[in-house]
């Protein structure tokens, strides 16, 4: 399916002069300094989200002289969230109020909570949310402000840094904020319920370091090609905190939807149990492998890596807190030959899926972070590499900021050519909806991937 989002250009949207917000209540040390581990160096990059909310449906009112508006009741939506931040949210989250700094002397990153604020900006727009077409396709023009469109619908956006929150934590921040502005009762707060926990230091390399694995997921910044900047998450003579980069004039982007009933038919041609994510991220590896190296036999001695968060929470020993705010993911990875994935089946690429997951126990992370500690890397999407990125997973289209729950929430798309996400299709009711793929190939090469994408489905079984 074609990328067909509308481009919103800037006479469409009319910011208003942006603001800072700062915690109303400092911490202990007004200035001290937050140890970030070194999972959040790894992942010092900017991510930006929005979520789309209709206008409620207009109040009738017989005794009124004139109907009301639909988008009379959403227009103090901006004032709201400006005060539910700047009042509430940023008591437990006042680290969100800082500044990222580098410590000369460690030649590392940390947060510095000198309460110095969070940027805040206002905006209306003259289209309507119809106008803007499939909100699910990710959308570059998209921006990180709060907007109100003519028909009384609004859109909220967000820019972290993940060296900050990993998806889990922000997602638990959003819905937060969206508690706050539905307003109730103070003790059903969602931070009363659910502390912020923020010292990462139970993520700290031991002394002395023990690397007991090979970390094939992770690089060394000083061993990245100039050439290979583009594609990595962070550029090499840069610690913090780089920005998204775009892809090049010849790579183009697509969406592919896989319906539940595509889902199913990829878990029976594992022949094993596996996952949703590990049958959709296996085939994804297999087309993509085959797409980008045309002739296998020609690179036969190629191998072929996929890698993908791991959410180690649960995983750590003892478990990390409740709450805990800091990056709580670790990059896995799965390497094959590109012969094999070519000509073996489908369920040899799915068990390598498994095999990665399965190697991420507590010694593996503690492995990871020891390793990192000493090299300073950053997860290997150079050389033909690819993350995946599972958003689809996180309750996103769940949030309600007192209007309903979103017509869509997810990120704004950054073009990153070696960064797959997998979006919701917008339809999970139940545990069920199918899965959006968002990739980004050469012109040559995502033809080659229309082809190996959809081949599977029909083979018999």
């Amino acid at each position: 399916m074609a990328i067909t989002s509308v481009v919103i250009n800037k006479e469409d949207v009319v910011k208003e002069e942006p603001m800072k917000l700062v915690s109303p209540k400092d911490p202990t040390h007004p200035f001290e300094t937050i140890f970030l581990s070194n999972v959040d160096q790894a992942v010092s990059f900017p991510v930006e989200t929005v979520f789309f909310f209709e206008a409620p449906p207009p109040i009738s009112n017989s005794s009124s002289s004139s109907s009301s508006s639909s988008s009379s009741s959403t227009l103090n939506m901006p004032e709201r969230v400006k005060k539910a931040v700047a009042e509430v949210l940023l008591v437990p989250y006042y680290f969100m109020a800082g500044r990222l700094s580098i410590n000369q002397e460690a030649s590392r990153l940390e947060l510095v909570c000198n309460n110095a604020g969070v940027l805040f900006v206002t905006a209306t727009s003259t289209l309507m949310l119809k106008d803007i077409g499939d909100l699910s396709l990710p959308n570059s023009t998209f921006h990180h402000f709060v907007t109100m469109f003519s028909c009384g619908g609004f859109s909220i956006g967000f820019v972290t840094n993940h060296c900050l929150l990993d998806g889990r934590s922000a997602s638990e921040m959003f819905e937060n904020l969206a508690s706050i502005c539905r307003g109730g009762d103070e003790d059903d707060h969602y931070y009363k319920t659910q502390p912020v926990y923020n010292d990462r230091t139970c993520l700290k390399a031991r002394n002395p370091p023990e690397i007991k694995y090979q970390h094939n997921e992770y690089v060394k910044k000083k061993e990245i090609d100039p050439s290979d900047v583009a594609s990595c998450f962070t550029a090499p003579d840069q610690a913090f905190p780089s920005p998204q980069v775009f892809s090049k004039n010849n790579y183009i982007h697509k969406i592919f939807s896989f319906t539940p009933e595509m889902i199913k038919t990829l878990k029976e041609k594992a022949m094993m149990r596996c996952s949703t994510f590990e049958a959709v991220v296996a085939h994804l590896w297999r087309a993509r492998t085959r797409a980008v190296y045309a002739n296998p036999d020609d690179d036969h001695d190629e191998f072929s890596s996929v890698l993908f968060a791991v959410d180690i929470r649960s995983i750590t020993s003892p478990p990390l807190p409740k709450g805990f705010a800091g990056n709580a993911i670790i990059t896995a990875f799965a390497k094959a030959k590109v012969a094999d994935l070519a000509e073996k089946p489908f369920c040899f690429c799915v068990e390598k899926m498994k095999e990665a997951r399965e190697r991420v126990t507590d010694e593996y992370v503690r492995s990871a972070i020891d390793w990192l500690d000493i090299y300073r890397g950053i997860p290997a999407t150079c050389k033909g590499n690819f993350y995946v990125s599972a958003w689809w997973k996180l309750p996103f289209n769940e949030l309600d900021f007192g209007y309903g729950k979103p017509v869509h929430g997810g990120p704004v798309v950054s073009g990153n050519d070696e960064f797959v996400l997998l979006l919701s299709d917008g339809k999970r009711t139940n545990g069920g909806g199918g899965i959006n793929v968002w990739i980004g190939l050469e012109q040559e090469k995502m033809e080659r991937f229309m082809v190996h994408i959809f081949e599977i489905f029909m083979q018999p079984n």
